[in-house]
């Protein structure tokens, strides 16, 4: 019974944005793909970079961004942290992604199309929160 309990408490818990994003490149173009989602790739220094930590803030950790994501898109974070632990093939396949991308600041985020093309890159954080991102994914999936 107890464990039914459980089960049920955890089903009913709220999905956190923070659950969807993966650090696996090359599992998400491959969901991607299969799942006909575009991907979302954004660049961080997640603990030295003032506008990655509120672009995080303010939209990636938001429920409503999760609510929006969970559906529509494949995220990939692929971080870049100094102070950090990150396991050295993380790192060097990370910088490899940002050398490949022509990453040239943070935060940087690209949407992918399903078949992997570029469609759109955003440098820096402009605000706008959860809505002013929705705004930008959805005009730049048309």
């Amino acid at each position: 019974m107890k464990t039914l309990l459980l089960c049920l408490l955890l089903a009913a818990a709220p999905l956190k944005a923070s659950d969807l994003w993966s650090t696996d490149y090359a599992a998400s173009t491959a969901q991607g793909a299969a799942e006909k989602k575009p991907v979302l790739l954004e660049f961080t220094g997640s603990d030295w970079c003032p506008p990655c930590m509120k672009q995080n803030k303010d939209v990636f950790e938001q429920p409503a961004f999760g609510e929006f994501a969970k559906d529509k898109l494949v995220l990939v974070k692929l971080d870049f942290p100094r102070s950090k632990p990150q396991a050295p093939e993380i790192k060097e396949r990370n910088q490899q992604l940002a050398a490949q991308y022509k990453v040239q600041g943070f935060p940087t985020v690209i949407l992918l199309g399903s078949d992997g093309k570029e469609l759109a890159r955003e440098v820096g954080y402009k605000g706008g929160g959860v809505p002013g991102f929705i705004e930008w994914v959805n005009a730049n999936l048309k």
